[in-house]
């Protein structure tokens, strides 16, 4: 396994009361640093514009990475400051430099422990905490660069991941795969949204639910059809606000809902892929769980 991250990475502070604060990631790094002593670590680099560019407007680009950023809302939930412009090209470089690094042999498997969070950012708009989409940024490169034929994108974040879906809405050789609570931010990702190009599966999950609706949606529904894709590199959105202890939705999940999931997203991986398996940090809210779940996880894809 190798692992991306860089310290610029918290220097987005979006506030000292925000959700999506810098201790997230520090919590993160912490626990992942002593479950795997022995793994490779690397320092992400930045995402050029132009690679930004494949999957977000000249416009959102020059908004996050041109404009005094000092505490300036983009809405009211997503605030830059001085260090979120190179945090967010970080965030995505890593996501790039992960592919990379799977498609070249180095590894089968990479974990991106970064943030701001992307899969809310659509082509043309940073919200719900995100600036950049870098996992949508990993798909397009991956697609570009690598001539990939086919690419999943996996979701098990809380909120559904509305950018990536408007992003690929209409790409043949995406396969976006999501389970989340709704109703729920950002109000999107019911069970009939399909995309243009058909490549949209969702499995809206009730407030409520646990372990068992969790498995099951993926089980019944979204694996299924991420098996018949049958996909040349497996990325994952890899958010763990669904835990019973989050502050931020209502799913009942633990740490070993994580850790089955990703064993899960690894045998998929393995049958299709080469085992070549991406994995970018999305939302999780209590640092307690954020810690086990994303251990649990890494656990999970390592077995």
């Amino acid at each position: 396994m190798l692992f991306f991250s860089h310290p610029a990475c918290l220097a987005h502070d979006p506030g000292a009361t925000h959700a999506e604060r810098p201790a997230r990631l520090e919590a993160v790094l912490d626990a992942l640093r002593r479950a795997f002593p022995a793994d490779e670590w690397r320092d992400a680099p930045a995402a050029t514009r132009d690679a930004l560019l494949r999957v977000h407007s000249p416009a959102l680009v020059a908004q996050v990475l041109d404009e005094t950023p000092v505490a300036r809302r983009l809405d009211p939930d997503t605030v830059m400051s001085d260090g979120s412009p190179e945090a967010a090209l970080r965030a995505a470089g890593a996501t790039i430099a992960a592919v990379d690094a799977v498609l070249g042999g180095d590894a089968t498997q990479a974990f991106c422990a970064v943030r701001p969070p992307g899969h809310h950012a659509t082509p043309d708009t940073a919200m719900g905490f995100c600036l950049f989409n870098s996992v949508a940024v990993a798909a397009a490169h991956a697609l570009a660069v690598h001539g990939l034929p086919r690419v999943a994108i996996v979701d098990f974040d809380v909120h559904h991941g509305n950018g990536t879906q408007d992003i690929f809405d209409a790409e043949p050789r995406v396969l976006f795969a999501s389970s989340h609570e709704m109703p729920l931010y950002p109000g999107t990702g019911a069970a009939d949204e399909h995309g243009r190009a058909g490549g949209i599966v969702n499995a809206p999950l009730p407030a409520g639910g646990g372990g068992p609706e969790f498995r099951a949606a993926w089980r019944d529904r979204l694996l299924p059809r991420l098996d018949a894709f049958a996909p040349s590199l497996v990325l994952v959105s890899a958010g763990f606000d669904a835990h019973r202890l989050d502050p931020l939705a209502h799913l009942q999940l633990d740490a070993d809902d994580y850790r089955w999931i990703g064993s899960e997203l690894a045998a998929l991986a393995s049958r299709h892929a080469g085992g070549r398996i991406v994995s970018a940090l999305e939302g999780g809210y209590d640092l307690d769980a954020l810690r086990t779940s994303t251990v649990a996880y890494v656990t999970g894809l390592r077995t």
